[in-house]
C-alpha cells in the first residue's frame, strides 16, 4: 500500500511540474507577440479576424491569425492558410498551441477568433490562454442562448468575458453597450465604440473592391482596429480587398440549369434571426426578377433552440415559394414554423439526406427561374450544398450588394 501510495504521489508531483512548466512556456510565447487581438461576438468574427489580419500585414506588421469559422484555419504572416489539426472535438487549449506556432513564426500581432460559448471558458480563454492587448466584439445576437441566453443582455454579459485587463475594447455592438462599459471599468480597459457615422464613411466603392459579400459593419470596424493600431485606413482597405475570405463567407451563384435560371445566395453563416432575415430581404431586393423564392434551411438536432428561433422567426419575413428543410432535427423548425401560422404546405422536408439529393429536391421547386437562399447552419450539410451550387455556377465573378 505504502510503495502504491508513494507512486500515485509521485504521479501528481509530475502532472504538477508539467503544468507548471507548460504554463512557463506558454507565458513566454504570449511575451514573444507584443499585440494579441482577441475577436469575440455573436456574427462575423471569422471575417473580421480576417480583414483585421489582412489590414495589419498590408501595414507591414508581421500577423498570424487564427479563425473558427466554418473550418478552423491558421493564416501566416505571408499569408498562406492551412486547416487547424485537430485530434478531437474543438478545445479552448488548442489556443496553447496557436499562440506557440504564432511566436515561432515571428509574428509581431496575433489576431485569434474566441471558440469558447460558455461563459466561465470565455473568461479563461482570455484570462488565461490569448491575454489579448487589444479585444474586439463584433456584436450581440439572440444566439446559443441555451449558453449564454436567456435574454441579449444576458448574451452580452457572457461576451463581457474577453474584455481584456489594462487593454483596448473595440465594440461593434451599437445598441447593448453597458455589459462592455462596466468590463472595461472593472478591468482597467479604454472603450473604443464603433459609431453609425463611422459605418456610413465606409462608402459603395469601398465595399465593391470586396469579391465576396462582406457586411459595411465588420468593415468599419476592422478598420477601426487597423488605425487604432497604426496602420492608415486607405492601406487596411487594400489589405483587406486582397484577403481570403472564411470559406463560409456570404457568396451569390447564377446557374443556367438545363434551361432553368437559378440564383443561389449561401446565407448559412448567418444563423441567427436577426441576421439571417436581413439577408433575406437583401437578396429579395436585389433579384426581385426571380419567377419563385425558395428558403433552404439547413437544421441541426445539436441547435434545436436556434432551429426554433428561425422556425417562428421566419413567419414574419417576405414569404418564401417553399420553405426546404435539411439537416436534422427539422420537425423543430417545422413545428416552430406552423404553430406560427406558416401553411404546411409550403414545407419541404429533406430530413438527413446527402447534399446532391437536397439539390436535386430544390431543383423540383425551382420553374423557370428561382431565387434559392442557404441559411441556418453552415456544418451539417450547408457547406456541401453551397459547393454543389458554385461547381456548377455560370458567372465565375460573384454578384455583391452592401
Amino acid at each position: 500500500m505504502t510503495q502504491t501510495w508513494l507512486l500515485l504521489l509521485g504521479a501528481i508531483g509530475l502532472l504538477l511540474a508539467l503544468g507548471v512548466a507548460e504554463s512557463f512556456w506558454h507565458r513566454r510565447n504570449l511575451a514573444r507577440i507584443p499585440i494579441r487581438v482577441h475577436v469575440n461576438g455573436t456574427r462575423g468574427k471569422s471575417s473580421v479576424a480576417r480583414l483585421i489580419a489582412a489590414g495589419l500585414r498590408a501595414g507591414g506588421i508581421a500577423t498570424c491569425a487564427k479563425t473558427t469559422g466554418t473550418e478552423a484555419a491558421m493564416i501566416l504572416p505571408n499569408g498562406f492558410e492551412y486547416s487547424v489539426y485537430r485530434p478531437a472535438s474543438p478545445n479552448v487549449i488548442e489556443q496553447v498551441r496557436i499562440v506557440g506556432l504564432a511566436g515561432n513564426s515571428g509574428a509581431h500581432a496575433l489576431v485569434v477568433e474566441c471558440m469558447a460559448l460558455q461563459p466561465a471558458l470565455q473568461w479563461l480563454s482570455e484570462s488565461r490562454l490569448v491575454r489579448a492587448t487589444h479585444g474586439v466584439i463584433t456584436n450581440v445576437r439572440p444566439d446559443h442562448l441555451d449558453v449564454m441566453g436567456p435574454e441579449p443582455e444576458d448574451v452580452a454579459r457572457a461576451l463581457a468575458g474577453s474584455v481584456p485587463v489594462g487593454g483596448t475594447l473595440f465594440l461593434g455592438e451599437r445598441k447593448i453597450r453597458g455589459p462592455f462599459e462596466e468590463a472595461c471599468r472593472d478591468r482597467g480597459s479604454a472603450l473604443v465604440a464603433l459609431s453609425e457615422e463611422a459605418v456610413e464613411a465606409v462608402t459603395e466603392g469601398d465595399m465593391r473592391g470586396f469579391t465576396y459579400t462582406e457586411h459595411r459593419e465588420n468593415v468599419a470596424l476592422a478598420l477601426m482596429v487597423c488605425e487604432g493600431l497604426g496602420v492608415e485606413r486607405a492601406t487596411a482597405l487594400s489589405g483587406m480587398w486582397s484577403a481570403r475570405p472564411d470559406p463560409g463567407a456570404m457568396t451569390t451563384e447564377e446557374l443556367d440549369f438545363f434551361g432553368r435560371r437559378i440564383v443561389f445566395v449561401n446565407g448559412f453563416a448567418a444563423n441567427d434571426p436577426e441576421s439571417t432575415e436581413r439577408i433575406w430581404r437583401m437578396a429579395l431586393d436585389a433579384f426581385q426578377g426571380a419567377e419563385r423564392r425558395i428558403a433552404v434551411f439547413n437544421c441541426r438536432a445539436d441547435r434545436a433552440d436556434r432551429s426554433r428561433q428561425l422556425g417562428e422567426a421566419c413567419v414574419e419575413w417576405p414569404l418564401a415559394d417553399t420553405y426546404v428543410l435539411m439537416g436534422t432535427g427539422t420537425y423543430i423548425f417545422a413545428r416552430a414554423a406552423t404553430q406560427r401560422g406558416l401553411d404546411v404546405t409550403r414545407l419541404v422536408l429533406v430530413e438527413n439526406q446527402p447534399a446532391l439529393d437536397v439539390f436535386e429536391t430544390i431543383v423540383e421547386h425551382v420553374g423557370r427561374s428561382a431565387l434559392v437562399m442557404g441559411m441556418g447552419n453552415t456544418h451539417g450539410g450547408g457547406l456541401e450544398l453551397a459547393r454543389l451550387f458554385r461547381n456548377r455556377s455560370i458567372v465565375k465573378e460573384n454578384r455583391r450588394w452592401t
